[in-house]
Formats: C-alpha cells, sequence, structure tokens
C-alpha cells in the first residue's frame, strides 16, 4: 500500500461535497479524482478535473473511494470498484435492495477488500463518549434504547421512504452501542404528504441481548430532534446527536421520607451531569476510521455486513407496518 492512499469520490452532490472537503483534510490520504455525470453543482472540484463515470474514475489510479451517488446507483459503482481492487465507503443505505447488497458485501469479501458503509452517527461524539462509557460498565446492565428523529422533509431525498433514508441510522446505532443486533420488530409507518414513500415511521423491537428498543423517526416535524436515550441499572444517559452533548441523569441512592411515593418500589432522581469531552466533525472521524482500516486497524468503521443486516432490519421493519405483524430476523 502506498504511503498515500489515492482517493477517488464518485458523486459531488449534497453530500459529496462534504466527502470532498474531508478527503483534503485527511492525514495520508490525498483526493486525486473526482466523478460526477451531473459535473460539479457546490464548485468543489478545485483543480481537478470531474469526470463522467465510476470507469473515469477507476481508470485514475485509485487505492480508495467514496460513493456518494443516489442509493440505486449504489450496486453499479461498489462492483465495479471491488473488481477494480479498490476499498470503498458508499452512503448509507448499503444498497437499494437486500439482493444488491449481498452482491456489494460479497464481492468485497471475496475480493479481500475494505468495504464500509457510512452510517455516520455512529462517529458522532456524544455517541461516541456514549459508547465508551457503556463499555467502562458505568450503567451497569442496559434494559431500553429509545430514539426520536424528526424533522422537516428534506427535498433532496426522492429515490428513498424515511425508513432507509433516517431510521437506518438509528438501527445502525442502537445496535452498535448496545453491541447486540435487532432480533424482533414491529412497526408502523404512515403516509402523509403525498408521496409514494412512508415519511413516518415506528420501529418498536428487541436486541438479541434482551434490549427493548423504540425508534421514532419522520419528516413531519417542524422541530428537530436527534435523541437517544439509554436506560439501564444506574441511570439513563441521553445523547443529543445535533448538539454532540451527553448527559447523565443517575439513581438516586437516598432513601425517600415522603411515605406515599416511597412505597413505589423504582428508582429515584440522584445527580444529572452533562460531560466535556472533545466534539470533533463525525465525517472526519468516519474517514479516519476507514483510511485506518484500509491500512489493516481495528475500528468502529460500519462494514457491509453491518449495512447489510441494518438494511435486512429497516426492511423487516417495513413488511411488518405493511403486514402488520411482529417480524423475526
Amino acid at each position: 500500500m502506498a504511503d498515500v492512499l489515492r482517493a477517488g469520490l464518485l458523486g459531488v452532490g449534497m453530500m459529496g461535497r462534504h466527502h470532498a472537503r474531508v478527503l483534503r483534510e485527511v492525514e495520508g490520504v490525498e483526493l486525486v479524482a473526482i466523478a460526477d455525470p451531473g459535473g460539479d453543482p457546490h464548485g468543489v472540484a478545485g483543480g481537478l478535473q470531474v469526470l463522467p463515470d465510476i470507469d473515469a474514475l477507476i481508470s485514475a489510479g485509485i487505492d480508495i473511494a467514496v460513493v456518494a451517488v443516489p442509493t440505486r446507483f449504489h450496486e453499479d459503482a461498489a462492483l465495479k470498484l471491488a473488481a477494480a481492487g479498490v476499498h470503498t465507503l458508499v452512503e448509507k443505505p448499503i444498497a437499494h435492495s437486500l439482493e444488491a447488497g449481498q452482491r456489494m458485501v460479497e464481492a468485497f469479501a471475496g475480493a479481500g477488500l475494505v468495504g464500509g458503509v457510512g452510517h455516520i452517527e455512529r462517529f458522532n461524539p456524544a455517541l461516541q463518549e456514549l459508547r465508551r462509557r457503556l463499555a467502562a460498565g458505568e450503567l451497569g446492565a442496559v434494559y431500553q434504547v429509545a430514539t426520536r428523529r424528526q424533522g422537516p422533509f428534506p427535498s433532496r431525498i426522492a429515490d428513498v421512504g424515511v425508513a432507509k433514508d433516517l431510521a437506518s441510522h438509528d438501527v445502525d446505532l442502537t445496535a452498535w452501542v448496545v453491541q447486540s443486533d435487532y432480533e424482533l420488530v414491529f412497526a408502523q409507518t404512515a403516509f402523509k404528504s403525498g408521496r409514494e414513500h412512508e415519511d413516518m415511521i415506528i420501529i418498536t423491537g428487541r436486541t438479541e441481548s434482551g434490549v427493548i428498543v423504540n425508534n421514532i423517526v419522520n419528516w413531519l416535524s417542524p422541530m428537530k430532534e436527534r435523541l437517544t436515550v439509554v436506560t439501564g441499572e444506574r441511570g439513563a444517559f441521553v445523547a443529543d446527536t445535533s448538539t454532540g452533548d451527553l448527559t447523565f441523569y443517575a439513581n438516586g441512592t437516598i432513601p425517600l421520607e415522603w411515605e406515599s411515593v416511597s412505597t413505589f418500589r423504582g428508582v429515584s432522581e440522584g445527580d444529572v451531569t452533562r460531560y466535556a469531552f472533545p466534539k470533533r466533525e463525525p465525517l472526519k472521524v468516519e474517514h479516519e476510521a476507514f483510511r485506518d482500516a484500509v491500512l489493516g486497524e481495528k475500528t468502529d468503521l460500519v462494514t457491509m455486513e453491518q449495512g447489510q443486516r441494518t438494511l435486512a432490519v429497516v426492511e423487516a421493519a417495513l413488511d411488518s407496518a405493511r403486514d402488520w405483524d411482529a417480524v423475526g430476523l
């Protein structure tokens, strides 16, 4: 492997423009080629020529690639990159279908290449800190994870519904935070805005480790919310991924003297702590994890296998909502 990884970027739209910026900032990586059949709407190419397609990008002689085009084009680009021996990070979701995602998983595994999926919330500083504290045992046993991801509709999303676009974030981060896959889901969807895809979904589920889960996601709220609440033996963590803040609500240890309340055999209010920690840009941390994975290190990069598992959970949730029945995974 070269001392500096030669990087190619497919797609310089709303997300691709950020990848272009960050690829130029990551040590040990050099952005050498950009391709987008739609040109360069945000003017991020700099001195680079904007190539017409994935084949031209591969011909530029790249070691790694980032695929930031609409979901339905992921499979074609990824399979060509795998065949060319290029380590690849595709934006989430992994693919437009489970069959396409599985072909991508097998292509990269068969070629011995790093294949990653850009579930960027895993790299949010609040969730990174939460995961570190859970791993250290600060919460004790984990009982429940509840997430809320709500806000106005993003007009740039046209090819998938809110489940694949947004709920996939919550499915990935929930499974990662508790280090256990979903084993059962039941979901409800709503179609309120006149588009063909769902714009609201609630997923209720359980992980293999027994943690109960609730993911509330929609594109129809005038207020933007990005919250993850993890409740356990010693209290509750609240991660706000829009601000990067992490707060801990401890279970109180002082016996309550008010008799009418103390008959309830539950927890009591304890100290509340908001932690201070470095808040680095999630996309840059993700790119560093991708680089390090390519260099053979163990990182938190979302593998294609994990991205495929997340897509399977989301598809199961959509099946559940359609059939009005719980779905096992």
